[in-house]
């Protein structure tokens, strides 16, 4: 009876496994397509809320395949790779600040329409990557801490969709700047979050210390 109850199990375990990478596949080569549009619009129009979102899209990328490398694998390498993606979005936020400081010297917008427009597509791929994974989110820490980029992904491409609003009514590159760096506020919160979870988790699989004798 235990034997059977084990097979289960693992058959169980398995068929979520293959759910899941089923899943991150999906999202991972959506991102990518979304990446390679909004950073060849970016560089064109000269906007660092698309060039910020972009580097989110480059991101998310790198962060499910993270997460496809540590599907079916223990609670320890789920924790280790959650604290790559926590370093990882600290670092493109980072980066998104140094571009927007750049680009605030430029008197130029960038344009409302293209922007608007790159906007409302990534806004359609992100919403069908955070239906995918909403219903995993609770799983295991992996499809956690993937959702939780998903989740932020909607609300930078709001953000995006917001600034080409204003560009549009103001003429200047100012809320595509600040939009650009609220964007990467919002991924600190979000990085220092994530490597709260994994450092918990990590500390949860250690092995226990045996007393001194």
């Amino acid at each position: 009876m235990s034997d059977a109850c084990c097979d289960g199990s693992a058959q169980s375990a398995a068929i979520l496994a293959a759910r899941h990478r089923g899943v991150l596949w999906t999202v991972l080569f959506i991102n990518l397509g979304l990446f390679a549009v909004e950073v060849a619009a970016g560089l064109r129009v000269g906007s660092s809320a698309l060039l910020g979102d972009s580097l989110d899209m480059l991101g998310d990328t790198l962060v499910y395949g993270a997460s496809l490398y540590v599907v079916a694998r223990g609670a320890r390498a789920q924790a280790r790779v959650a604290m790559g993606k926590g370093i990882l979005m600290g670092a493109l936020a980072a980066s998104v600040v140094a571009d927007a400081l750049a680009r605030i010297a430029s008197e130029t917008p960038p344009s409302s329409a293209v922007v608007g427009i790159v906007g409302a597509l990534a806004l359609a791929g992100n919403g069908a990557c955070f239906a995918l994974l909403y219903r995993h989110r609770s799983d295991n820490l992996n499809l956690r801490s993937t959702w939780l980029c998903s989740r932020n992904d909607l609300v930078a491409n709001v953000a995006v969709l917001a600034s080409a609003a204003l560009v549009a009514a103001t003429a200047s590159r100012w809320p595509d700047a600040l939009v650009g760096a609220g964007l990467a506020a919002l991924w600190l919160r979000t990085s220092w979050r994530v490597l709260g979870e994994a450092w918990q988790g990590e500390r949860a699989c250690a092995p226990a210390r045996n007393p001194a004798r």
